[in-house]
């Protein structure tokens, strides 16, 4: 069946200012780690996308080693893109990044211009599309010199391979000598994607001040902390084909009685005020003003549709914030 988008897309969807550029992103975006490898079924990975698509995400955020295996993300959304969204490529933000380990040898991995470049290329190839909208580097490389990969991002975006240039996993300090640099190149830096969600705010140690003070949007990642806030955990167990059950970044292990008792305060918090817990921590997230976007995933329909009902919740109290600052920090 051809698709049609739903023609009432931008009705609910709230769209917030990237830092001081003229770009506005969805209050929720679509993220493709983990949910979108070679391995998962295509039509349920289809779906999902023009879900999104139809609910106004316009907003779409990839990685060259995406996957598993790496690569298979974007080939995955190039196809669907080929078949489906071609005719809405200028109402589509599609990003991608480039700074961990991606093929063999001293030239696939880290920060130099050799990668970048090479990466970019290989992005746009599986991807379909003729430039990317926003284009990272990933992370920062000790051993390259800052200016050489700010320079290189610099010179796809001024070779017309992406509009705008971002950076992601960066420090404060990190961040302001990137955006420097790409000031005196005459390409400022866009937006940072950093980590962060209730369980995790290391971002509000320096690093949204600078941001704000800097005028760079700010992208946040993994809000749901890995699946931690969404429910799944509250027995304090990792239920068959969670990710904590498969392993990696999230383990059982990390489920300790003082976590498990944080996430069911939470829980209750969100019960209270008619929410999902998953729904509590994006509002948590969006309650910040220097806050773009968040940067959910998702595997399935019914995933996203939780997640995009967040925006349809009143704003959280200051009674509620105060007492998701105590379970927080008890």
């Amino acid at each position: 069946m051809v698709y049609s988008a739903n023609e009432q897309r931008y009705a609910e969807m709230r769209y917030r200012r990237c830092g001081k550029s003229g770009l506005l992103l969805p209050a929720i975006s679509l993220g493709f780690w983990h949910n979108f490898s070679g391995g998962d079924p295509y039509e349920r990975g289809r779906e999902t996308v023009l879900c999104a698509f139809d609910a106004g995400i316009t907003h779409f955020d990839f990685a060259n080693n995406y996957g598993p295996p790496p690569g298979s993300a974007e080939i995955a959304f190039g196809r669907i893109f080929k078949n489906d969204l071609l005719p809405y490529r200028d109402e589509i933000i599609v990003a991608s990044k480039a700074g961990y380990d991606m093929w063999p040898g001293p030239y696939g991995n880290w920060g130099s211009r050799k990668y970048l470049m090479a990466s970019c290329e290989q992005s746009l190839k599986r991807l379909g599309l003729e430039y990317l909208d926003i284009f990272y580097h990933h992370r920062p490389d000790p051993e390259t010199p800052l200016e050489e990969t700010m320079g290189a991002l610099a010179d796809i975006v001024r070779q017309g391979k992406a509009l705008y240039a971002g950076i992601s996993n960066y420090d404060a300090a990190q961040t302001k000598q990137a955006a420097a640099l790409l000031r005196t190149f005459g390409v400022p830096c866009l937006i940072h994607q950093t980590k962060y969600s209730m369980l995790h705010r290391v971002p509000e140690e320096g690093l949204l001040d600078t941001l704000g003070a800097e005028g760079i949007g700010c992208i946040c990642f993994s809000p749901l902390a890995q699946g931690l806030l969404t429910g799944k955990y509250l027995n304090g167990t990792a239920p068959e084909g969670s990710r904590a059950a498969k392993g990696g970044f999230l383990t059982p292990a990390a489920l300790t009685p003082e976590l498990v008792r944080k996430l069911n305060a939470l829980n209750g918090i969100a019960k209270e005020g008619g929410r999902t817990l998953s729904a509590l921590a994006i509002q948590w997230l969006l309650r910040d003003s220097c806050v773009t976007s968040v940067l959910a995933g998702a595997s399935s329909t019914a995933q996203l549709r939780e997640n995009l009902a967040a925006l349809s919740q009143p704003a959280l109290s200051p009674d509620e914030l105060a007492r998701i600052e105590a379970a927080l920090t008890e």
